[in-house]
């Protein structure tokens, strides 16, 4: 669905982007993540068809945004850190505007806003001027904005950002829908992380404009994290794990044993029975999500 390649952008003497190059498949929830300065909004505003790079090539749905910019824009929607609302219009003012702005007809914008509005839960807020809104309902009419023609790609910097954790929690739940009914592909941007968890698939990594890591983070390898404490001493869990089939790896971590598991379910369910049956008292057990976080976190050690 997005496909860049060795793009860069130069301030002056300083290469914001550089090389940057990857792919990332329709119907993927991206997580865009890295330290400040890593080129993530200038990243962001390129593939918007905002501004212009250095060199290189974007495509989006197939279409070079460096060429047809206005055309991509039908198929994009881009919310910014530092988004804009016309205060002295109400919600459904706003909506219809901007579904105006798209091209949209008349009649299918004054329904679409609607649609909008209650999928964003702002049917309440209808016909409320948008000065009045709390932070979270502000956030989430930008978003209706970006979104109010169904683009096939979603570019959200920071969209979290000042929220309430109630608030958070319904834009992740609010993310997932748009992505499985309204089969958008999503790119995400955010510092924190653990909320990335709860709806990312995909993970790509920035630091000092270059694309460090990208990859999926349903799973590594197909492999699991199982994570086993016993009061029998962590000794005598390594030594039995390492002799089921399906255990790549058994190493302590933080009091316990962190086995890397790459078998079958029937597999971990006799590294279990093995543990037991040599009589090891096994006091907790359960397979660990390596997920954004945690994937972020092994990238930026190496």
């Amino acid at each position: 669905m997005i496909v860049v390649e060795n793009l860069v952008y130069e301030y002056w003497d300083t290469k914001a982007l550089d090389q940057v190059s990857f792919k990332i498949a329709a119907g993927a929830i991206t997580a865009l993540v890295g330290p400040n300065g890593a080129g993530k909004t200038t990243l962001f505003k390129c593939v918007a068809g905002l501004t212009k790079p250095s060199c290189g090539s974007i495509a989006v749905g197939g279409i070079n945004v460096l060429e047809e910019p206005r055309r991509c824009h039908e198929l994009m929607g881009f919310l910014s850190d530092f988004f804009g609302l016309y205060d002295a219009l109400t919600v459904q003012q706003s909506l219809e505007y901007f579904a105006l702005a798209q091209n949209l007809d008349r009649r299918v914008a004054k329904e679409r806003a609607a649609e909008v509005a209650e999928l964003l839960n702002l049917s309440e807020k209808f016909r409320s001027r948008a000065a009045s809104l709390s932070r979270g309902m502000r956030q989430r009419l930008a978003i209706g904005q970006a979104m109010i023609h169904y683009p096939k790609v979603l570019l959200l910097d920071e969209p979290a950002s000042g929220l309430d954790p109630e608030a958070r929690i319904a834009l992740a739940e609010l993310f997932l829908r748009l992505n499985a009914e309204k089969k958008m592909t999503l790119v995400v941007s955010s510092h924190i992380l653990a909320e990335l968890d709860q709806y990312a698939n995909d993970m790509l990594v920035l630091r000092d404009g270059r694309v460090v890591e990208h990859r999926s983070v349903t799973s590594k390898n197909g492999s699991r994290k199982v994570i086993i404490r016993s009061a029998s001493g962590r000794e005598r869990i390594a030594e039995f794990a390492g002799q089921v089939n399906g255990v790549t790896e058994a190493r302590e971590e933080q009091g316990a044993v962190c086995v890397q598991f790459s078998g079958t379910d029937d597999d971990l369910a006799m590294l279990l029975k093995e543990l037991v049956q040599h009589g090891v008292a096994v006091t907790e057990f359960f397979c660990k999500k390596e997920g954004v976080q945690e994937q972020y976190l092994e990238t930026v050690r190496m």
